[in-house]
């Protein structure tokens, strides 16, 4: 009986070991799929993980100057856009995103974003015959003058004292002056910003561009309005009992 089961259990042994063996566990592998992220090179990509997050998902719409926008691609060359991505503003939230500047992007995907952008979005015949103002300041603003000049092509939206209209907010408020550069005012005063309704340097007063010296004046008056210690003024402490408590 013992010789008989073992003739039956055997051979069916020897069936599950070759079916085994014919049809191994499949292995984990690597997937030819997963690119290291030095690799990746496709601008919506780059552009979703990098940009969009303040420039906006489409170049526009996001807290900072829109990417999209073809003035603003009129007036800054790729070696501006690529210096930019590549160092960063310091003092401003805009990073360095080249790798050899700290960031985590190659030259090659600093290059593919700034390509990206001007292949999507530039239109080298926007302006006509419009003829622009330089990228970057020729003189040094008069903070005195400037202040003429917000009056004549500012006020209108942004109140007065630039503390706010009612087409638009403070223009001198603390928080916001701490946060951007001399060169991005100059930048959103002659670009504007059309995605929020802000028309560039030659729409503020119908038939009269603003000069590239009225733009360098008005862009010191507003540096002038900076504060000295970044943030929000806080008031005066509140008065304290004897006991060390406030009321």
């Amino acid at each position: 009986m013992k010789h008989l089961l073992l003739s039956f259990i055997v051979p069916i042994f020897i069936v599950l070991v070759c079916a085994s063996c014919a049809n191994p566990p499949a292995r984990i592998g690597a997937d030819p799929q997963v690119m290291r992220p030095t690799q990746v090179m496709d601008f919506n990509v780059l552009y979703g993980e990098n940009c969009a997050g303040c420039h906006g998902s489409h170049g526009k719409g996001g807290a900072s100057i829109p990417l999209s926008d073809p003035v603003f691609l009129t007036i800054a060359d790729d070696a501006t856009i690529r210096r930019i991505a590549s160092n960063g503003v310091p003092g401003t939230p805009m990073p360095a995103f080249a790798q050899s500047a700290g960031g985590m992007l190659t030259d090659k995907q600093i290059d593919a974003i700034v390509s990206g952008i001007r292949s999507r979005w530039a239109k080298p015949d926007v302006l006509r015959d419009a003829n622009p103002p330089p990228y970057r300041a020729q003189s040094t603003g008069d903070p005195v003058h400037g202040a003429a000049v917000y009056a004549t092509y500012c006020s209108s939206c942004h109140g007065v004292d630039g503390r706010g209209g009612k087409k638009a907010s403070s223009i001198v408020d603390g928080s916001y002056l701490a946060l951007i550069s001399d060169q991005d005012l100059r930048t959103n005063v002659i670009v504007g910003r059309p995605d929020l309704g802000a028309p560039d340097w030659r729409g503020d007063v119908p038939g009269k561009p603003m000069s590239e010296q009225e733009i360098s004046d008005v862009v010191a008056w507003l540096t002038a309005q900076r504060p000295k210690v970044s943030g929000q003024p806080y008031p005066a402490p509140f008065p304290t009992s004897a006991k060390g408590e406030h009321p």
